[in-house]
């Protein structure tokens, strides 16, 4: 049941009410809830912003710890080898171990670019043009 907020008073008090009139108030009241369904929006976004902005701290501070992770790995691997060879032989060969995992990975990794093939849209490039020969078929 409807009643109009301004007048307090019941469904009938509508019917005075010009069709014009009504439309307005209908617009402004439309207008109204747009206005606040973004402002929802934005408070919304800004807090996931917040709590997406502490996450990715995160995820950097996690990125740090295994850096220094593999460098101590590294130190270990290189003292450990260094009680059977020269502490250069074995600095050379811990090197070479981490260059041939990098290595490895990067070839891998461009293989995997190749394979995606190029960096675009190509369905949605395809039924786009689809659509402009269906309009230009209607003209």
């Amino acid at each position: 049941m409807a009643t109009d907020v301004r007048t307090n008073g019941s469904q009938s008090d509508l019917r005075h009410h010009g069709v014009g009139e009504l439309v307005k108030d209908l617009s402004g009241q439309f207008s109204t809830l747009v206005r606040q369904e973004v402002e929802l929006a934005k408070a919304e976004m800004a807090e996931k912003g917040k709590k997406a902005g502490v996450g990715a701290g995160m995820l950097g501070g996690a990125g740090v710890a295994a850096l220094m992770t593999v460098g101590s790995l590294t130190a270990f691997l290189i003292m450990a080898l260094a009680l059977a060879l020269p502490a250069w032989a074995s600095a050379l060969i811990v090197t070479a171990l981490w260059g041939a995992i990098a290595g490895a990975l990067a070839l891998l990794g461009r293989d995997r670019l190749r394979a995606m093939g190029k960096p675009i849209p190509e369905k949605t490039v395809e039924t786009v043009k689809e659509d402009v020969q269906w309009l230009r078929s209607r003209s």
